[in-house]
């Protein structure tokens, strides 16, 4: 496991999946890590249809209100705008640990892999790339096309981890909440951030069927 990150730049983009981004944001917090945190505006709109919360639209104002909803220690959060290029993660002077993309569209997925930087999302990971930072996508798409393959494999090849949200079912999930706490877990072992999300596989569990995990042979 790496060691736990200090810093974490954490971006959700407009992907299908929104609980995944909030509870990340939550299990990090709650970690005693500190978080940048960039929301593109299509995830707005995408958490407002898939959950009952509204975040406000101004970058200070969602800090405080995710802050108080969270309990994170004054200072702990920060959001930035996706044009605020004096941002620390828009260098690599001042590079986060680590930074995941969760969840990750496929348009944000071609734009890292081909290095563009149009938003401050798309810079800070060119930036988590160049310096040999973490950087975790979590791909919400399905099926993936032959481009999103590529995008995917040239991008692990850079280094990226790609953690498609795809949840298991060994751990007898009873709710949408314990899919969704899978994920969450995987990224948090990628970041290094201990957690008891989930039960793990042949530790936590009897598993006597004589399978393996990845699927019967």
């Amino acid at each position: 496991m790496a060691d736990t990150p200090g810093t974490v730049a954490l971006a959700m983009t407009g992907a299908s999946g929104a609980q995944y981004g909030l509870r990340l944001l939550q299990c990090l917090l709650d970690a005693g890590v500190r978080v940048y945190l960039m929301v593109s505006r299509p995830a707005q709109v995408v958490l407002s249809m898939e959950t009952d919360l509204s975040l406000p639209g101004r970058p200070r104002e969602m800090e405080r209100f995710l802050s108080e909803r969270f309990g994170a220690a004054p200072g702990q959060l920060q959001v930035f705008d996706r044009e605020q290029w004096t941002a620390p993660v828009a260098s690599g002077s001042s590079p986060p640990d680590a930074m995941v993309i969760c969840p990750c569209t496929t348009a944000t997925l071609a734009a890292v892999s081909g290095g563009a930087s149009r938003s401050l999302i798309e810079r800070a990971a060119d930036v988590a790339l160049k310096e040999r930072r973490r950087l975790v996508l979590v791909v919400r798409e399905t099926p993936f096309s032959e481009i999103h393959l590529e995008h995917m494999l040239r991008l692990s090849r850079m280094g990226a981890v790609i953690l498609p949200a795809n949840p298991a079912f060994y751990h007898r999930p009873q709710s949408v909440d314990d899919l969704v706490d899978f994920i969450v877990s995987r990224v948090l072992d990628h970041l290094g951030v201990p957690n008891a999300l989930v039960r793990r596989w042949g530790r936590d569990a009897d598993h006597d069927t004589g399978r393996e995990a990845g699927g019967v042979e």
